[in-house]
């Protein structure tokens, strides 16, 4: 079981941004981890692009299982996981993290905001925690 991504959006008009991502690409080789990575961020944005607001999905993608909540105020979230990850844990965690998110990020920085513009440091953290929760090591 293992996660691989958690990445915040905001769905905006015209199009979904990326605001704060983290990753978990050690499972591939070296060669293929910035692959790895584009892929997630594009699928996460597509998945993102593609949901309604206020809405919550599980698809799968190749073989990973893609968990995107969109909260009505335009925040959004992805998790992408492998296809035993629970999914009642990966919406526990988008929750959680959407949640801290708004709260110490201003609504103002989701219009314009890039990764390297936020200031969020906890997903690398959470990603790390809840790899470790589930897999027991």
């Amino acid at each position: 079981m293992r996660l691989y991504s958690l990445s915040v959006l905001y769905k905006g008009d015209p199009k979904v941004h990326l605001l704060k991502a983290a990753y978990d690409v050690s499972t591939f080789s070296f060669f293929q981890r910035s692959s790895v990575q584009e892929f997630m961020t594009f699928t996460s944005q597509l998945i993102a692009e593609r949901s309604a607001l206020g809405s919550r999905a599980s698809v799968k993608e190749q073989e990973y299982l893609c968990h995107v909540y969109v909260r009505s105020d335009g925040l959004a979230g992805v998790v992408i996981a492998d296809n035993e990850y629970p999914q009642r844990v990966c919406f526990t965690l988008l929750d959680k993290v959407l949640d801290e998110f708004s709260r110490q990020v201003s609504k103002m920085d989701w219009l314009s905001g890039s990764p390297a513009t936020i200031s969020y440091s906890a997903l690398d953290g959470y990603l790390s925690t809840y790899q470790v929760h589930i897999s027991g090591t």
